[in-house]
């Protein structure tokens, strides 16, 4: 498990090197228990069943795909046994040890079809174009920053075949919980955690920083039977659609289409998700 005493996160704006601990710690520490992770997202599935079929039906068994947070594989190893090959990129190294854990489960054939690189996704780079790529729940809203997003739209876009696309959904802004008061925890039904093995009472506190746009949330998991409880915090940056519109103009993109869930339906007032569909714009004719 993530293993971290119940305490406050990181002093907003302390530095080490240069980093912001509390945008480090938010990134990283939700992907560090792989175990927890698959427990909790097991019944999300309405996205793998979005980004499979439009591998299958966009790319099929001669085309390729990168995937930007691949995390341990919930959406690639499904694209790799319908036939697409699926080039996975991750940072976090406990995500890709169990990827390949997973992979290990599956024939041959499959494995053949993914590879796995560890890196940044503002800076990796793999050499070769997709016909799509994607960065799939929420990842995107790991950059924090206009440099981040600038930096990663640049990749994106070094990464992609004439004619393909980039296609991530985000979850959008809902105005209730930003304003959550920090101080107060928000319980959540007990469960036995699958890393600790104990039941824990598990509650979230929301806290919305209004200049920088991110949400950090403090995941907090205390053991019914006693034993030290820990926080896992995550941080997450909060795009609305028409800023993410803008910031994709902006950096050579263009929306082709975008719904406001997995379903295709179009993006309403009480949408939650949205689903984004971008191509590289063509430099017009002078």
């Amino acid at each position: 498990r993530t293993s971290r005493p119940m305490k406050p996160a990181a002093k907003r704006g302390a530095r080490r090197g240069g980093k912001d601990l509390e945008l480090v710690a938010g990134t990283v520490a939700h992907y560090e228990d792989p175990s927890y992770y698959t427990h909790t997202y097991a019944r999300r599935l309405e996205d793998v069943r979005y980004y499979v079929d439009l591998a299958r039906d966009r790319v099929g068994p001669k085309g390729s795909v990168l995937e930007y947070g691949c995390g341990n594989g919930r959406i690639a190893i499904p694209m790799a046994r319908l036939g697409v090959a699926v080039t996975g990129v991750d940072l976090s190294s406990d995500m890709l040890a169990d990827f390949r854990a997973r992979l290990a489960n599956e024939d041959a054939t499959t494995r053949s079809r993914i590879a796995l690189r560890r890196g940044d996704m503002r800076n990796v780079s793999i050499g070769r174009r997709f016909e799509l790529v994607l960065c799939p729940f929420n990842a995107f809203l790991h950059l924090y920053t206009r440099e981040d997003v600038e930096r990663f739209l640049a990749r994106a876009k070094a990464h992609l075949a004439p004619g393909g696309e980039l296609v991530f959904d985000v979850s959008i802004p809902e105005p209730l919980e930003l304003a959550r008061d920090p101080a107060r925890a928000y319980h959540a039904p007990r469960f036995r955690h699958p890393t600790a093995g104990d039941v824990v009472r598990y509650t979230e506190r929301f806290d919305y920083d209004k200049q920088r746009q991110i949400l950090f949330v403090a995941m907090e998991f205390s053991p019914l039977g006693g034993g030290d409880s820990w926080m896992t915090p995550l941080a997450h940056r909060q795009f609305y659609p028409q800023e993410l519109e803008a910031l994709l103009h902006y950096n050579g993109f263009e929306v082709a289409r975008w719904f406001g869930d997995f379903s295709g339906n179009p993006v309403e007032r009480e949408s939650s998700t949205l689903v984004v569909h971008a191509r590289a714009r063509r430099a017009r004719a002078r």
